[in-house]
């Protein structure tokens, strides 16, 4: 792969670029397979949480980042339409390593991937950006295991609970003026589901 790509579109602690130019489903199969490499280095859980915020390139991104994950032996749960701060609960529950298709405050023509380890934790250039990136260059070796397995789970009950426990619930009758600030779109999908609660 490009090195100069490489260079371009792997920042200090994320991947972002143009889909289609930059961020294709070759690359993300590619990253799909090196982060998978990288969490067997780091001895970390063989099962990967996906989500994917509502870019329309989002799923066909996600879908190939998991064929790279399963080409290589470990499994993939994906969570769905979710915010970041979704997935990163989902990776804590469950504790096992997540990536989360968004682009952040970027317009839609980009996307990109966050990574963390298990239980959330963050994924940059020096804890695994620049290992992720020098793989993907040097290209993933064909995997002589079986290929990991895909399921769906539906976390935004579990994070909706969270998030209802984080805060003393008796109002006691008083009135409440609650502003949602629906930021880069993704609480459309998060605060209904907290405000009916």
């Amino acid at each position: 792969m490009n090195p100069d790509l490489l260079n371009k579109i792997i920042k200090a602690y994320d991947i972002r670029g143009l889909v289609d130019k930059e961020l294709t489903p070759d690359f993300t199969f590619a990253a799909g397979a090196a982060f998978a490499r990288f969490l067997e280095s780091e001895r970390e859980p063989a099962t990967v949480v996906i989500g994917e915020d509502m870019r329309p390139s989002s799923p066909e991104l996600a879908d190939a980042f998991a064929d790279g994950v399963t080409s290589q032996g470990m499994d993939v749960i994906r969570i769905g339409l979710a915010s970041t701060d979704q997935l990163y609960f989902a990776a804590g529950k469950l504790n096992m390593p997540g990536a989360m298709f968004t682009a952040s405050h970027n317009p839609a023509a980009y996307n990109g991937i966050k990574l963390c380890k298990s239980g959330a934790r963050p994924i940059g250039q020096e804890t695994g950006l620049t290992w992720i990136r020098n793989a993907i260059e040097a290209g993933s070796p064909i995997s002589n295991r079986p290929v990991g397995k895909e399921s769906r789970r539906e976390m935004l009950t579990d994070y909706v609970d969270f998030l209802y426990s984080l805060f003393d619930h008796d109002f006691s009758g008083r009135r409440l003026r609650i502003a949602v600030d629906a930021g880069n779109g993704m609480a459309g999908h998060t605060a209904p589901a907290v405000l009916a609660e």
